[in-house]
């Protein structure tokens, strides 16, 4: 079994940390730079950095947020928001960034996709997925620009496709799940891990220890990312990996 890693995600609105419920109702949570190194030193595997309104305001991710963040870490780092080419990958690397993930500019342009992990490698590139379910329950649509446009394209579709044109990873979160602490959508997480070879980060509903497992073990992440639930100190990462080893989950101590 691969070591499975556990991703505090730092979600950035006009420089600072903000969670919401369902991608609305937005709340402060800190200085980004600060909440990164508290993390770094908690034991995260790896920190995520979304510039959420980048792609919505038609701006680039701000440089110099992503050099105070990685100026402070000493785990991988990964951002996204606002990416459209290949140059702003190779700016946002250029300020410390181990991985870039993408979704609006995947979506509307695929072949960034291939340009990027041709130019960087496929482990460099992150395609992001919101995900919602449909109406009827058929299963889950995606969405651009922070959650805000629904693009009618299915998620596992899209997941496969994304994988295809030289994907590393996919960042796979539920819209319907996000900030409601009720478990991640384990039922969408396995479809899409089930359908794409490359490693899976579940986002988007961690509100206890049983859900990280449950990700993991049935649902077949091989990540899993929170936000609010660390921000807010409701549980430590340290308890979390407890948890997972002594069920015999691959962790990083």
């Amino acid at each position: 079994m691969h070591t499975k890693r556990i991703i505090p995600c730092l979600d950035i609105k006009n420089g600072r940390v903000v969670k919401g419920i369902k991608f609305v109702d937005l709340k402060d949570a800190g200085e980004p730079s600060e909440t990164a190194a508290a993390y770094d030193r908690a034991g995260a595997d790896e920190v995520v950095f979304l510039d959420i309104t980048a792609s919505a305001d038609n701006r680039n991710t701000q440089l110099e947020w992503v050099r105070n963040v990685a100026s402070k870490l000493f785990i991988p780092f990964t951002v996204g928001g606002g990416i459209k080419s290949v140059d702003d990958f190779r700016a946002i690397l250029r300020e410390g960034a181990d991985k870039i993930a993408i979704n609006s500019a995947a979506i509307m342009n695929p072949e960034l996709i291939s340009e990027a992990a041709d130019k960087f490698g496929s482990q460099c590139v992150v395609v992001a997925i919101d995900a919602k379910r449909r109406e009827n329950g058929s299963g889950w649509t995606i969405y651009k620009n922070g959650g805000r446009v629904d693009m009618e394209m299915d998620a596992v579709e899209w997941a496969v496709t994304a994988q295809r044109l030289g994907a590393g990873e996919i960042l796979l979160t539920s819209m319907d799940a996000d900030g409601t602490k009720a478990g991640y959508d384990l039922e969408l997480t396995k479809a899409v891990s089930g359908s794409v070879g490359i490693p899976v980060i579940a986002s988007g509903g961690a509100g206890e220890l049983s859900h990280f497992y449950d990700a993991i073990n049935y649902a077949g992440a091989e990540a899993v990312l929170a936000a609010s639930l660390f921000h807010y100190k409701e549980l430590e990462i340290s308890k979390v990996k407890e948890y997972l080893r002594d069920r015999n989950i691959s962790v990083r101590i």
